[in-house]
Formats: C-alpha cells, structure tokens, sequence
C-alpha cells in the first residue's frame, strides 16, 4: 500500500508541516502550487527534496484560496477551472523539470477534491486538463481521488480519456456507511488514537471492512493512503505505519 502525503503548504514567512522528517518515509508527495498554500521558492524545496528521496510527484492544485486554504468551494465556467488547473500543474512541472523529474499525478486541493467527488462535470473538467496535459507526455499522468462507494462513474469518466485513477483511503479519518468522509464538523471526524488508526490501516491494506461511523462494516478498496505530517506526533505516527506495512509485507 503506498503512502501519499499532502507537502509544500508553506507559504512566505508561514511553515506548516515538517516536510523534511515525512519525505524519507512516504511513497507520493502531492504538492501545493501556489493557490492554497506553497510559493514558488516552496515548491522548488519541496520538489528537491522529493527528488531526493526518489519520491513520486504529484501536483495539488486547488481553487484560487490563500485565505481559505482552499477549503471553500468556489464557482468558475469549465474554462476559467481549466486555466486555474491548467497554471496550477505547469509550474509544477517546470520546476520538476529544473531537477530532472516531471509530475507522475494529480491530486486536487480541499474543496475542489471534495466537490469532484460529488460532481460528474467537474470531475469531467478535471480530467480534460489532465487529458490535454498528457498530449505533452509520453507517460500519462494519474489522477488520485477518493476511494468510495459507488465510484463507479469516476472509472467509466476516466475511460473514456485513457487516464488511469488512483484511489485513496484515509488513514485517521472516519468513514460515514456511505462510504464518504465523516464531515470535520463532527467530533470523530479525525481519528487520534494510534492503535485505532493502525487497525485502520491494517484493514484497508489486507481489504477487510473498516468500521464506519455508526459501527457498520464498510469495505473500501485504495491503492494508496493519505497520511498527515503536520507535527512531531503526526511524523511519528508515519514512521509506525510504514514500518507496520513493511511488517505486513514481509509476514
């Protein structure tokens, strides 16, 4: 099970996240590119530092939000959220291209993740950029989106424009039975106890049923998990859970 992680939200003066210590331990880094949080000087760090630990990039692109941190959703025409995207992914690859590596995916930001989940057309936007995307490349690029119930939709979207999907589980987030993301308006939205997670985390890797919010059984099937570095407690739970999977593996 590889290990995604959202990095490059610095921005200016303003750190967060402890990019250096999460990178050793994960497999894909979305990064911000500019419109929720990153700059420029960010990005080429954080790019660097991917590179260094041969760690897959993955552009994070979201609506035009720094003072959101693009978790309001906003409302554009196709071709005002392609150019926002469109923006978005190519200074991503060009400072990827500054250090010998190109994007390998793309993960939307916040609400414009949320919202592409719930919204065939918007979901069919993000695909076109990522279709015109790759009449550059020889290698397609790969969009990341929720693994869910009825996702169905998604794949036959995809299909049609040869653009291979990822899906992601959570690692300390709570489920609801319809197998969306439980709301953070509710207290036990975000997992916090480690042993709890690791159980999580063990039963999304071997596809056995997780425990929803209401204690039902939801079976949820990822390829990838996101994971947090926001502090010192966020990193080390990393390190547990890729050791865990690395335990896993060689059992």
């Amino acid at each position: 099970m590889l290990l995604n992680c959202d990095m490059g939200e610095s921005f200016g003066a303003w750190t967060m996240g402890n990019d250096a210590a999460v990178m050793p331990h994960i497999d894909m880094a979305s990064i911000a590119c500019g419109f929720h949080a990153g700059d420029p000087q960010v990005m080429q760090t954080t790019v660097r530092l991917a590179v260094k630990h041969q760690v897959r990039i993955g552009a994070h692109p979201s609506y035009p939000d720094l003072a959101g941190f693009g978790r309001r959703s906003m409302h554009f025409s196709d071709e005002q959220l392609a150019a926002i995207l469109h923006y978005q992914i190519g200074a991503l690859q060009a400072i990827c291209a500054l250090h010998g590596s190109q994007i390998d995916y793309v993960k939307p930001h916040g609400a414009l993740y949320n919202d592409m989940q719930r919204n065939p057309e918007l979901f069919a936007t993000v695909l076109r950029v990522i279709d015109q995307c790759n009449q550059q490349r020889q290698q397609p690029l790969q969009l990341l989106t929720l693994a869910s119930i009825g996702g169905d939709w998604q794949q036959q979207q995809a299909a049609r424009y040869g653009i291979p999907l990822l899906f992601e589980a959570f690692a300390d987030r709570r489920y609801d039975p319809n197998g969306q993301l439980r709301a953070r308006t509710h207290a036990d939205a975000v997992l916090h106890d480690a042993a709890e997670i690791i159980a999580q985390v063990s039963q999304l890797a071997t596809g056995q049923a997780i425990r929803a919010s209401d204690g039902s059984a939801l079976m949820v099937q990822a390829d990838t998990l996101c994971v947090h570095g926001d502090n010192a407690e966020a990193v080390a739970l990393v390190k547990t859970i890729r050791q865990h999977l690395l335990g896993m593996a060689h059992a």
